[in-house]
């Protein structure tokens, strides 16, 4: 099963999507009635990806923005047009995917994990995928 969301982002931001991905692992094991399954969330854009992180302190997002920003600045030196280098190596740093592992129909994830949308190079309107089998 492959479901699709669309998301509204800011210029740049980690956006929590946990909810709407464990919403379609439910759905799947209520049609399916697997016990076990294996989640693949999936970001289709080069400048924005995927991660799994703490969710419960917004200051951890607050920190990684800054870490990465410091890790991947704008410099004077890059040659693509658009002038969101940055972004990319923001994004192929991150990574466009994660897994996470269902069972009876819930994420297996960490008491303070959550899954997020990382946008690199907004505003933008932006999908992700989430495929269970």
């Amino acid at each position: 099963m492959i479901v699709e969301f669309s998301l509204q982002t800011g210029r740049e931001g980690f956006y929590n999507i946990s909810s709407s991905v464990a919403k379609a692992a439910m759905d799947f094991y209520n049609i399916e009635k697997k016990n076990e399954a294996e989640c693949l969330v999936f970001c289709p854009h080069t400048t924005a990806g995927i991660t799994i992180n703490e969710n419960a302190d917004s200051d951890v997002v607050h920190d990684m923005l800054l870490g990465l920003a410091a890790a991947f600045p704008v410099r004077n030196e890059f040659r693509h047009a658009e002038g969101n280098s940055h972004a990319h190596l923001k994004a192929s740093c991150v990574g466009s995917s994660a897994r996470v592992i269902v069972r009876n129909g819930g994420l297996l994830l960490g008491t303070w994990q959550g899954i997020f949308f990382c946008e690199f190079d907004g505003p933008r309107s932006r999908k992700y995928f989430v495929q269970i089998r």
